[in-house]
Order: C-alpha cells, then structure tokens, then sequence
C-alpha cells in the first residue's frame, strides 16, 4: 500500500492524521471531536470509547490500511482521550504535561506504553493526592500510563547523568499546560548543555554494542525481538536519535535534508520501519499486550494473517520469516552505514586527517578504507572483492567509510554472469579463506552487504531462510558463518574448555581453505527439497571447478558436504562401543585426512546450530568416535580379544594384585556381545562397586563424569520386567536428562545397566542430588516393580510444530535384534512410557541412544522378544501401533 505523505510533529499537540474516516466511523469521529462537551464522559464511557477505538483501529489494520497512518492516527486519539481527563481532573494550572517515548514521537501501536512525565515549576505547591487522582482516572479508563513527576532541575540533573533519560526528553513534547516551563527543559538539555553531540554518540553507539552482544551480535536468532535485536526498531531508532541531536530535527526526513541519504535510501529506510511497524501491530493485536518476540506462536499466525501460504519445501511461516530476516539486514546495513557517516562527521573530521596509500585503488583515511577514485569499481568490478582482502591484510584499518559501503550497495549490478565467469574472482574469494585472520569477519560483512548472494547465488536462496523448528536457533545463512567462525576458534585455541580437542585436530589440517569452502557450502540446499546433502554436493562440485581446485581438494570438498552428518548421526544415534558400527563408519570415512575435517566440521556445524546444543556429552561421544576411527584407519584393527580386555579392567581394580573370584564371577557372567559395548574404565568402576557391595543384592552408584559434565549410574540387580521402565521413571520425578543407556542382562539373570545423566543445567549432578538420586533408586528398585504414571501436559511451545511421528525398524541380523528408530515431537516422560510400553508388549530392552534436537528427540532402541530373538513383524506391527497410539495421546 502507498506510504502516506506524513508532516513534521511540532513540539505540541497532534495534528488531526489524514483518513480518519477511512479508519474511524463517522460516531466515533463525532465523539472524539466533541469530548470536552459531552455530558457522559465518565471514565466508564471513556473506557468504553477506547475499545471501540481500538477495534477500528484493528479492523482498518487487518483491512491493509497504511500503517504509518495507523500509529498516529492511534497516537492522536489517545491524546484527544487523554486531554479530556487531564481537563478534568488539572491537579495545577502552573505544570505541564509531556509526551515522551513514542507517544512523544506520535507513534502508538495497540499496547505501546503510554509514557507521560508531569512537569512541575521548582516551587509548586502541589498536592501529591491530585497528581495521584489524575493517574488513577488514566488507568480507570484504559489508558494505562507510564509516568513521572519532575521539577525541570530534576529533568536536567537526571539527564546529564544518564544517556538513556536525556534521550527520552529529547523526543519529548508538550500535550498541555505550561509552555514557559517545557521551553526551559528543552533549552536546558541541548547538546550545548549537556551531552554534546560526539559524547552523545559515543554513548549511544556503546548502548547499541550492548544490546546487539545481549542478541548474539546477530539478526537472525530464531524468535527475534522486533524491537531490540539487531535489524530491529531499535536500530532505526538509533539512527533518528542520533540524527536529532546532531541536527536538531524531529524526524527521519533531517538524514535527507542534509545529504546523509538519498532520495530512494530514505524511502527504503521507510519500507524497512513500516514492515517492523505492520509486524509489531499484529503482535499486539494477537497477542492482547506488548509484545515484541516474535514467537513460534505468532510467527505462524501473522503469516497466515499477511496472506502468506505454504508451498513445496516452502511454508508460509518460513517464507514470512525470510522476508522478516531479509528486512533486518537492510535495517543492519542501513545503520551501520549512516552511524559510520556520522562518526566521520562528528569524530574524525575533528581529528587530523591522515591518509595512508594501500595500492591503486584503496586507501586508509583515519583508519577506514575507502576508495581513491570514485568509478573504481566501474571500472574494475573484481575490486568488490578486493575491497574484503585488503581488510584482511590490514587488521589495523576498523572499518569502511561511509561512502565506500554507499559505492558497493550501488554497483552490486556488476557482480553478473560475466563476473561470476572471470577465474581471477574465484581466485580472490580463495584468497579470502586462506588468511590468516579476518576470514569470519569479512564474510560476514560480505552477507551483511549483499556481496556474497551476488557472487554465489545460491547462497541467496539461503539468506534469511529460517528452519522452524526448535534445533536450530539462527536462519541458514547465519549459521553457515557462525560453523566458519567455530572453524577460526579451533584455529586460534580459543574456547578450549568447551573444545578441547579442537585445535590439535585442526593442526592436522593440510589446507585450512577446502574446509572452509565445505563449510560454507554444507548447508547451501536447505529449503530445496530433497536431501540437501546430495544436492549441496553438486553445488560444491560446481564452484570448485569454477575455482580450478585441483581433483583430491575438490573430491574432499565434494565429500564434506554430501557426508557432513556422518559423524553427527554415528556418534548420538548409533551404538559406538559395536565392531560393526565402527567398521562401517571408518570404511565409509577411509583415511586420517576426511576424518580430521569431518571431526572438524561436525563440532563447528553442532556448536553453531544452537548456543545450547553443544555440551561435554556430545564432545566425548564424537572424540571417541573420533579416536576408534583413527585407531582402526592406522592399524586396521577390526576387534578387541576378550582376554585382552579384561586383562586391561583387572590392572585397573587391582594394580599388580590377582583380583578376587567374586570379580572374576561377575565378567564370567558379561555375554561377549555386551562386553564389547563397555569402556574398560566402566567396567573397572562397575567391578569395583558390585565388589564392594557385595552383601546387597541391589547396587546402585553414581559418579560424577566433570570434563564430560555428565554423570554415570550403575543398577545392578536381579533382572525383572519393567526394570528400565522403574528406572526411568525416577529419572523422570527428578527431571534429568538421560543421554545414554547401556541395559546389560548378564548369565546368572542379573540387571546390569549403566547411564549416562545430566541435570537440568546439563552438567554433572551436585553430590546432594546424586545422593537424592541413589536414595530414590534404592527404593523404587527394592519394590520390584513398575507403576504407570499419568502423562504430563505438553509444553506450550511445541503445540505449533506438525511433526508426525516416524517409526523404522531393522533387523541386525548378527546380533540377532531388532533396532526401533523413533523421530517424534519431545513430550514429557515420553521415555519412561516408551520404556513401559515396552514392559507390557514384553519386549527385552539392550540398548538405547537418545538425542534430542530442539523440540525433536531422535531416540534408537535395540529389542529382543522373550524368545531371545528379533521381533517378528507382527510384534513390530503391534509395537508401532501402540507406540502411534501413545504419541496420539498426547496431542
């Protein structure tokens, strides 16, 4: 819908906005204007003015009516409300009442705080009781005011304290009373008074740092805040504060009127405000407050609300998002290049100016790049790339002045089909992943520019794409440079705690660009349909002949990308203690170099899909993997001897002693096949624990695991049905979260499991909660049996989630057991009724892996009947059945 030609605010009341009978009917209209007069006007029938107010004004909204028009059309109603009370009930005709925030601005959405401050004369003799009566008649008719009393010395003192305050009188305006006192405060806080304009902007630019850090220095988190995270209001807002105090004007239009935006930049900055505007009016509207996350809730909502509607590989929710995320990268974009403009302006031009020649096109002017010849990239277009590698190469230059990030928004037309042609380019673009330093940071300038969805139009098709699910936090193209950042941390050493591994591995590395390039390209067909895997395989393939990699460079890029989930998959949903899924993932992986890129690339693409995602849990199962597969690749071992083994356990029980017989009874006792699948320290530790206890038919122990943040639990106890299900279920009373589950049944009909645990914290129990845990066990255990509890309500947030439940089972025909794989929505208790299930189908429990990812578990189970055989496909068919069935139940 066209914009509507807006005038400026004066420093006063509200003007009338244009179509207010487009939004308004001709009563409501007539009641606002004759308010004063009216006869009725309680606080009951103001009440009731203001909803009908606000239903028009929701219905015009939802009519698509210009949403400049609507926010101070709402603005300007609220005033014709608000002096009626304030005429009413005037505690004092020397005060002034002021309009701040943006009621200040004249810009209300449907729950926007109604931010007021009464302005009081420095010897008022005022009685705090009116005051008090003129609020409490706000909040009686609606108004719901937020409000403070101040003389002007109060004003000023505050303000020359705080930036924050002084920002908020600055879009300040008088609705009524005293226009003498509101000229003094004005007067009293301009920059010649206080908070000059550079110190302004310092102060605000420190603000925004702040807040942007709070967001993860990033637009595109997964439930953004409209109004605060990077690319939101906020931002744009910055840029009109900033502007204000610089130039002494009210509005945006300043920036215009003295050449710090063009004419067609100012109305792209509108098109980005308004769209905040229209998404941040629906989300009160839906939501009955002041809302400004933008919530799985809502975002489905508005969606379907702004005619959005779901394609192939393509829902509306997601297609909304883009275009949300897409939005806040021009406002990014737009702020930061306005802000630096303003930084040369009011910081560096008082500064002397000192230039530094780069080369032929580039040079430093007080530390920022820019271009030495204004048609410098007409006439060599691969300077669009250039530009990046200088910045590279010269970490002490902070950045790039203004009208240079104005010179490659306006010639990204020249990155065409005869650039993306030109070897010398791809040759550049090498270049930029083979630096030492900068190679995250310049990428992701690149994005924030437009550079890299010109160059590589396939990673357009990326760029604010969201995946709505719960697993992954950032849109794919954030998280495509957040898994290359993850990549440069390995490379510096830096969060070792959290990757203690990372940067031994990485050394190994023989040329650092081929995973960064894997990187960049392993995610490349998200949203196309079909395995994107595959498919971003032949994107890579195809960009790295372009580059003219050599045949074993392109081969490993090629194969990064189709197989970047291998080791992912391996380790959290595959039993990696069993010969055969080990041999089967090292004949898939092959040799020592694609492992170290793929150990790489897999920590780097978790620990970037959530900031939570990544724990030491997930850390040690890929290290093992990690460590098996290079143990096997190097001295292509296939097993491990039984006596060997135990060799291995005995010297770790008992030093250079003989155990004793009750040891060596309980390994007698470990089938070969559930040997294999303990760790010789598990073993050990579980050996030492039943030797102990050997007097009590139950064991139950518990260890912390510190570097691994999780902690290991021991039951061994005479075997019955449902003793998983008991387990399970006191895990579940204590809300922790099982990992891992080794279910053993040994010779002599003894339970003999190992878990793996953690708190809700995700780190290793505290020894009050361990001793809580073990008490609980003991107890349940000693009953020797299992008692169905009632399922618990689903968490709200997964209610917006389709996810159907998928089901798949396999037999493995050399261990003689069925493999149950279960994708399905996380429900609470979900596994102690899946472990009861099993119970009541009689079905013997040996393993189980459980992953969760987001609002999905992926768990895997292996099953044998009573008959210590395979299910049969009846008892499959059944199994699925009453497992569909549970999972209904829940929706």
């Amino acid at each position: 819908m066209p914009s509507a030609t807006l005038p400026e605010l004066a420093p006063s009341r509200l003007p009338a906005p244009e179509k207010l009978e487009l939004v308004f009917t001709e009563d409501t209209l007539s009641s606002l204007k004759n308010l004063q007069a009216s006869e009725n006007s309680g606080n009951s029938h103001i009440l009731q003015l203001l909803k009908l107010i606000d239903a028009q004004l929701a219905s015009a909204f939802w009519r698509d009516m210009d949403i400049q028009v609507l926010v101070r059309t709402r603005a300007w109603a609220i005033e014709q409300l608000l002096l009626f009370i304030w005429t009413t009930h005037c505690p004092h005709p020397g005060i002034s009442l002021i309009a701040a925030g943006g009621f200040g601005r004249g810009e209300l959405h449907p729950h926007s705080d109604i931010d007021l401050l009464i302005l009081l004369p420095e010897a008022a003799q005022l009685k705090a009781d009116k005051v008090e009566a003129f609020i409490r008649a706000l909040w009686d008719a609606g108004l719901n005011p937020g409000h403070s009393v101040r003389t002007v010395s109060q004003c000023i003192e505050d303000a020359s304290e705080d930036v924050q305050f002084v920002t908020n009188l600055m879009e300040a305006r008088i609705i009524d009373g005293d226009r003498n006192l509101y000229q003094q405060l004005k007067t009293g806080i301009t920059a010649a008074k206080m908070w000059p304009t550079d110190t302004f902007f310092a102060a605000k630019m420190q603000e925004q740092k702040i807040r942007h850090e709070k967001y993860f220095d990033t637009a595109f988190n997964l439930e953004p805040n409209i109004k605060k995270s990077p690319g939101g209001l906020r931002d744009l807002q910055m840029i009109k504060w900033v502007t204000q105090r610089h130039f002494n004007t009210l509005t945006l239009h300043g920036l215009l009127e003295h050449d710090f935006l063009q004419q067609d930049e100012f109305q792209r900055l509108l098109e980005c405000r308004n769209l905040i505007w229209r998404v941040r009016y629906a989300l009160h509207l839906l939501a009955g407050r002041a809302e400004d996350r933008l919530t799985f809730e809502y975002q489905r909502e508005i969606a379907d609300k702004f005619g959005y509607t779901d394609h192939d590989n393509n829902l509306a929710v997601e297609q909304f998002m883009q275009v949300y995320y897409r939005n806040a990268l021009r406002v990014e974009r737009m702020n930061e290049r306005l802000l630096q403009l303003f930084r040369e302006e009011l910081i560096l031009d008082q500064e002397e100016d000192s230039v530094i020649v780069l080369d032929q096109q580039f040079q430093s002017r007080q530390a920022y790049l820019e271009i030495r010849q204004a048609d410098i990239f007409t006439r060599r277009p691969s300077a669009l790339l250039e530009l990046f590698l200088v910045l590279q190469q010269h970490p002490e230059i902070k950045g790039i002045r203004a009208t240079t990030i104005r010179s490659i928004r306006n010639h990204l037309h020249l990155i065409d089909d005869n650039f993306r042609a030109d070897a010398q380019n791809y040759s550049i673009f090498m270049q930029l992943l083979s630096q030492q330093q900068g190679i995250y940071t310049q990428l992701q300038r690149m994005n924030r520019y437009g550079v890299l969805e010109s160059f590589i139009p396939v990673f357009g098709k990326i760029t604010g794409r969201m995946q709505y699910d719960l697993f992954h936090v950032y849109t794919v193209d954030q998280h495509t440079l957040f898994v290359i950042r993850n990549l440069r941390r390995f490379a510096y050493g830096q969060y070792r705690q959290r990757f203690p591994h990372g940067q031994a591995v990485y050394q190994r590395i023989p040329q650092a660009n081929i995973l960064y390039l894997a990187a960049f390209f392993h995610d490349i067909a998200k949203g196309r349909g079909g395995d994107h895997s595959t498919l971003g395989a032949v994107d890579a393939d195809d960009f790295c002949r372009q580059t003219g990699l050599d045949k074993s460079s392109r081969e490993l890029v090629v194969w990064l990308v189709r197989n970047h989930l291998l080791m992912s998959i391996t380790a959290q949903r595959r039993d990696i203690s069993d010969e055969d899924v080990l041999n089967t993932f090292t004949h898939k992986v092959s040799n020592r170099e694609r492992l170290d890129a793929l150990y790489l690339l897999t920590m780097a693409d978790i620990a970037a899909t959530s900031p939570k995602l990544w724990n030491g849990w997930k850390d040690s199962l890929l290290w093992q993997l990690y460590r098996a597969s290079a143990h096997r690749i190097k001295y292509a071992q296939q097993s491990r001897s039984r006596t060997g083994f135990l060799e291995d356990v005995s010297a770790r029980v008992a030093g250079s002693n003989p155990v004793n017989e009750l040891a060596r009874e309980f390994w007698a006792s470990i089938p070969d096949k559930h040997l294999q699948r303990l760790s010789a320290n598990q073993l050990a530790w579980a050996t030492r624990m039943i030797i102990t206890a050997s007097d009590n038919p139950t064991v139950v122990a518990i260890r912390p695991q510190v570097e691994k943040v999780h902690s290991e639990v021991l039951i061994y106890t005479p075997n019955y049905q449902g003793l998983f299900a008991s387990v399970i279920q006191v895990f579940d009373q204590m809300r922790l979260n099982i990992l891992n589950a080794r279910v053993l049944t040994t010779h002599n009909g003894y339970g003999f499991d190992i878990f793996q645990i953690s708190n809700t914290q995700n780190k290793c129990l505290s020894k009050k909660d361990a001793e809580r845990l073990q008490g609980y066990l003991q107890t349940s255990l000693n009953k020797r049996q299992w008692l169905p509890q009632p399922k618990q309500k689903q968490p709200s947030k997964f209610r917006y989630f389709d996810d159907r439940p998928e089901l798949y089972f396999e037999k493995l025909e050399e261990q003689n057991v069925t493999r149950l794989e279960l994708a399905c929505l996380d429900q609470p208790g979900l596994l102690a009724h899946l472990s009861a299930l099993f119970t009541e189908h009689k079905l013997i429990l040996e393993d189980a892996r459980i992953a969760t990812f987001g609002h999905r578990v992926e768990d895997s189970f292996l099953l044998r009947n009573t008959d210590n055989q395979a299910l049969s496909q009846q008892q499959q068919n059944t199994l699925k059945q009453a497992i569909n069935q549970l999972l209904a139940e829940w929706d």
